[in-house]
């Protein structure tokens, strides 16, 4: 057992540091064309972050065989929005907070609100949809759903780079590009080429899909060493694993005062949680949500109403919406406990 939590501990490091550099990269790529903060935070960081929580549940599905896994990779497709909109605005509005009390910038964030309103709809559109229309046309709608869902992410996509935004923000300097110039000589300046960011960012991939292999094969057999239920395991501790990426950059970006990247990533991350893994989950699983499972998906979409709806109403977002959805996950671990 001593060897499955090693292993388990091993491959979510893998994972987080490929996360890590993936988001380097895509970063760079970002630089390298002048694309905007809407879509290198939405887009680019949500995607690249949100990969660790994608790949799991392809992993556990496609990889790893038997139900238990496939319960798992559900319960990771259902747990990355859950954890999203409440710890991860949470620990947001947390940040804000606290950099407030400091005196570091004010109690406020202050965001792309047309960017975020849009996030949100999509979200809540695609992820209800996904969720609560199987419940009551059943199995047959799974596969156009999927595709329909397919669909909207690309639409989604195409409409953030269309949109208003500003330039990016941060500027941090790509990883794999650090050795090479102290291997030239510190003289050398200027943009990394274009092949070396490409490589950085396929072999964290590849580091990535492995990690996940690792801790898909090991989170199993400890969740039926303890007899543990593997979906509700899976839902709860996957995902607060998964997205430490997506937690340490918008906590890192809320600190900084560049609050438009660190919500655009958590939102756009949501999004891409709620196409892509979504489809793959209604195509290759029963995609049989009941329970708690439901129970965290019904939370989510409240959490993004409330956001949502601040947006609408106030036509701002204060630290305190955002830490009202770590109220709703205290809710859900309350209900689970007493169940």
């Amino acid at each position: 057992m001593l060897v499955r939590i090693l292993l388990l501990a091993f491959g979510l490091l893998m994972i987080l540091a490929a996360a890590e550099f993936f988001t380097n990269g895509i970063e760079a790529v970002g630089r390298r064309f002048s694309f905007s903060q809407a879509v290198v935070g939405s887009l680019f960081a949500a995607v690249g972050t949100a990969l660790p929580e994608t790949i799991l549940p392809i992993v556990a599905i496609f990889m790893s065989g038997g139900r238990s896994a496939k319960e798992i990779g559900v319960g990771a497709i259902l747990g990355a929005p859950f954890m999203l909109s409440t710890l991860a605005f949470f620990l947001v509005g947390l940040t804000a907070a606290v950099a407030a009390a400091r005196k570091r910038r004010r109690f406020e964030l202050r965001v792309e609100l047309h960017s975020v309103r849009r996030d949100m709809s999509f979200f809540l559109v695609m992820y209800s949809l996904a969720v609560l229309l199987p419940l009551f046309a059943g199995r047959s709608v799974a596969v156009p759903m999927a595709f329909a869902l397919m669909g909207g992410y690309v639409l989604y996509a195409w409409m953030t780079f269309r949109g208003e935004s500003a330039g990016i923000e941060h500027a941090g300097e790509m990883y794999f590009w650090v050795p090479a110039r102290w291997f030239r000589g510190s003289a050398v300046v200027g943009s990394p080429p274009l092949s070396l960011i490409l490589l950085q960012v396929f072999a964290a991939l590849a580091v990535m899909v492995k990690g996940a292999q690792v801790f898909v094969g090991s989170l199993e057999q400890i969740s039926l060493r303890f007899g543990m239920d593997p979906l509700l395991f899976a839902l709860l501790l996957a995902p607060v694993a998964t997205e430490l990426p997506e937690k340490f950059n918008s906590v890192s970006w809320t600190w900084k005062g560049r609050d438009t990247l660190a919500v655009g990533n958590v939102t756009g991350a949501m999004v891409f949680q709620s196409t892509f893994p979504v489809s793959v989950g209604l195509i290759f699983t029963d995609w049989e949500i009941t329970g708690m499972a439901l129970f965290s998906a019904l939370i989510a979409i409240l959490s993004s109403l409330v956001l949502l709806g601040t947006i609408l109403i106030k036509k701002r977002i204060t630290p305190l919406t955002m830490l009202f959805s770590g109220c709703l996950y205290l809710v859900y671990a309350l209900v689970l406990i007493l169940r």
